[in-house]
């Protein structure tokens, strides 16, 4: 994209009726991860994150502790959901709530708007409804029960009873949209990504669409329809406005301007809602839908996605308290081919982490730093004259820095790291054949010595400002290692696109005392 071009990124916002398992915290490091990268090439990137509030979930977890739905989500998201962001070192620019009056105000605006357009209509609705979804359940979705729930019909992802809910509603015309939204996945490829989703979504709406209940009488905890305030609105669509509504819409028609459209990263269990639904109630409200919806996989424990209520959850903390949170941001982001299902196993967090992370980067940087101390006297040598074998280091780093930059383009994240590796790989393979070491014990290799040392330090320089937006912590201990802050400033102002071009680091430069960046991991979970 064109540098300085909006670059807004938005996670789903979460459901905070359970604390938040790994699942919730791959989603949320995956657009961190692409905001600081686009932050990074000097793009006007803001990242949303944020929690949705309301429904007949919360509403009886609520009353089940004996708290009010306000308390009881105020407890959740402050004890919960602000600590996820800063366990994985999330750098969100906004988090926004459901609850917040922002977000209730301008629901209503948007939703007056569908009405007078006259897209919104009453109606009779009488559909099999799971609350742990907060969703009418389609016949694909609806399985006989067996056991204790055998005669009944229950919910194919929770396991457990559906309920009949017959009631007075107000319905969405989506059925009106079909051939727009076919139109846009034709016109548009990339609007939904990667091409297996937008294969399911093409299907989906091809097969017709029926209109949709948006919303709800029979409890009041969600925002009320502005003109008929029996009326809550059906919390999934209230959830969806979270996007347009915390970038100024019905508000703020400057930042709303600058801001929206915007990416939306989702789970694919929630693609429907995000391709079929939002773009076709921002069509009817006359706003331009999202610039893409791009649905990650599921994390996968033991075979199975993980849910708290089959104790397959497993909490970020458990991998940050061992391995710390970069590792945590790597391990998810390179592992597993981001758009396809991954499995985690400790064993193989465990092994990356020591050959990757330990032996491969950290390795990497100490050594290369403990020998411009050894033999240059903390200074980083001048280059003498290039060889092949320096200038095909200065080629694999342009060409990373070239390819990671369009796998991030590609949402591609598995891809730009893979891509950013091959500096790492090159630079090893680099010292084991030049042996440094033995050059410092012959005067006369001096001036190859420090061609070597220079490329090394000068490999990490790259490496440092590639891998900022995905491991910001160990980055920045390294860049200040290098003693790059005070030659060419702090290491998040670097222009991530310019990071391959070679010979940035300035001879001379002070390095620093480097301790190990990930440091010898002695028991896991």
């Amino acid at each position: 994209m064109p540098a300085g071009e909006s670059f807004y990124i938005t996670t789903p916002i979460y459901y905070p009726s359970d604390v938040p398992h790994i699942g919730h915290g791959y989603t949320s490091v995956a657009v961190d991860t692409l905001a600081r990268w686009h932050r990074q090439a000097g793009d006007d990137a803001w990242m949303l994150t944020g929690t949705d509030e309301h429904g007949q979930k919360m509403l009886r977890a609520a009353a089940a502790n004996g708290v009010t739905p306000q308390e009881w989500v105020d407890r959740l998201v402050g004890e919960s959901w602000f600590p996820l962001l800063k366990t994985l070192d999330v750098a969100n620019d906004d988090f926004i709530r459901t609850t917040q009056e922002r977000h209730e105000t301008n629901v209503q605006k948007f939703f007056q708007a569908l009405y007078d357009r006259g897209y919104i209509y009453a109606g009779e609705y009488e559909a099999l409804y799971c609350v742990g979804c907060e969703e009418f359940k389609p016949e694909s979705e609806i399985v006989d029960g067996t056991g204790p729930f055998e005669g009944l019909k229950v919910c194919a992802i929770h396991s457990k009873p559906l309920e009949l809910l017959q009631e007075k509603n107000y319905f969405f015309k989506l059925s009106e949209f079909q051939d727009r939204l076919l139109e846009l996945y034709r016109t548009e490829p990339d609007f939904v990504r990667p091409d297996s989703a937008r294969n399911e979504v093409v299907s989906f709406v091809s097969q017709g669409l029926k209109d949709l209940s948006i919303s709800r009488s029979t409890f009041d905890w969600g925002i009320p329809l502005p003109w008929d305030p029996s009326h809550v609105i059906y919390v999934w669509v209230d959830a969806l406005l979270n996007y347009v509504t915390a970038v100024g819409y019905g508000t703020d028609e400057e930042q709303f301007g600058r801001r929206w459209p915007g990416y939306h990263v989702v789970g694919k269990d929630i693609l429907r809602f995000h391709a079929v639904i939002w773009p076709a109630m921002l069509m009817a409200a006359g706003l331009d839908v999202p610039r893409g919806v791009f649905a990650h996989g599921w994390l996968l424990v033991g075979g199975e996605k993980m849910s708290k209520s089959k104790l397959t959850g497993i909490a970020p903390t458990e991998i940050t308290d061992v391995f710390g949170s970069d590792a945590y941001r790597y391990y998810f982001l390179s592992a597993i081919a981001f758009g396809q299902d991954g499995s985690f196993s400790w064993e193989d967090l465990s092994a990356r982490y020591q050959s990757e992370l330990a032996n491969g980067f950290g390795n990497l940087a100490s050594r290369t730093v403990a020998m411009v101390e050894r033999y240059f006297d903390g200074a980083v040598p001048a280059a003498g004259e290039y060889t092949e074998q320096d200038r095909a280091v200065q080629q694999v780093v342009a060409a990373a820095a070239a390819d990671a930059d369009a796998a991030m383009e590609r949402f591609r994240i598995d891809e730009a790291i893979g891509a950013i590796w091959t500096i790492v790989d090159e630079l090893n393979g680099y010292i084991t054949e030049n042996e440094p070491w033995s050059l410092a014990k012959d005067e006369s290799q001096r001036a190859r010595l420090g061609t070597v040392l220079y490329t090394c330090a000068e490999g990490l320089r790259a490496l440092a400002v590639l891998l900022s937006p995905v491991m910001p912590q160990s980055t920045a201990t390294l860049w200040e290692a290098l003693g790059a802050e005070a030659e060419l400033g702090p290491l998040t102002a670097q222009p991530v696109r310019e990071a391959g071009r070679w010979g940035q680091l300035p001879a001379q430069t002070r390095v620093r005392t480097l301790a190990p960046l990930f440091p010898r991991v002695e028991a896991t979970a």
